[in-house]
């Protein structure tokens, strides 16, 4: 393993690497955390099963808001995959993505952006129409204790919270309606987009509605996606051992 590798000087930024044995296919791994908070450190469990299945996994940190509000997020990713397609890797081109929460928006983004395949779990869609549909919820912040110091696989939501939804979306582009109309992926869908692999559990803190907007939005422009719908109230890399192979297979299938 190859740990803080600065991939943005100007930033400092970094991005650890997991090597398998044989490198074939190269797999970015995005933390989720609202885009406010997280850390790649937390995808190592993660990271090591991708490893021990053949992937080159690239583990990256990227800026955070409030600090740093949309684009931010979205730009360092894009410079991670640039990065890896220039670097001396030899994966023929076989890059894939792969994130939850706030990540996998990021790793939607890189599909829609860069073309590749890409998988999101519990990836946050759903953005401007949402906040609009709901005008009565009244943001708050999640405190829920020890969320930074709990593994990513053992975080539950508890189901539904549209109140700290709203605020984590706002937050992303400091309260500013316009901006998160910018940052809505689905405006992003074309021809041109990769295939995407979406999970979501049915009652959790990621509305449903962002799913099938994006599959919708995808299939108008002839792009493959598959969804994957979990019953509770589990987020992202929660269930990851019901989610996982689905999600391989359909990043692999469709390289």
């Amino acid at each position: 393993m190859i740990k803080d590798y600065v991939y943005d000087e100007k930033n400092q930024l970094t991005l650890d690497i997991y090597e398998p044995k044989k490198i074939d296919t190269a797999i970015i791994l995005i933390h989720g955390g609202g885009w406010f908070r997280g850390d790649k450190s937390k995808e190592a469990t993660l990271a090591e099963r991708l490893t021990a299945d053949g992937f080159l996994v690239i583990a990256p940190n990227y800026r955070l808001a409030p600090d740093h509000i949309f684009p931010a997020a979205m730009e360092d990713i894009l410079n991670v995959y640039d990065w890896l397609a220039a670097s001396d890797y030899s994966v023929n081109g076989k890059i894939t993505a792969l994130g939850s929460s706030a990540g996998g928006n990021l790793s939607i983004e890189l599909a829609l952006q860069r073309g590749i395949p890409a998988a999101s779990w519990s990836g946050i869609i759903d953005l401007y129409d949402w906040v609009q549909k709901h005008p009565d919820v009244v943001p708050a912040m999640n405190q829920k204790p020890d969320f930074d110091k709990q593994a990513s696989g053992k975080i539950d939501q508890d189901g539904a919270n549209d109140a700290f939804y709203k605020w984590f979306i706002l937050n992303y582009v400091n309260q500013d309606m316009e901006s998160l109309k910018q940052a809505d992926p689905l405006s992003r869908v074309s021809n041109n987009s990769g295939p995407i692999f979406i999970a979501n559990s049915l009652n959790e803190i990621v509305p449903l509605s962002g799913v099938y907007k994006l599959q919708k939005s995808l299939a108008e422009n002839g792009v493959p996606s598959e969804a994957k719908l979990i019953t509770g109230t589990v987020h992202g890399e929660g269930y990851s051992d019901i989610a996982y192979q689905s999600t391989i297979q359909f990043l692999k299938d469709n390289l």
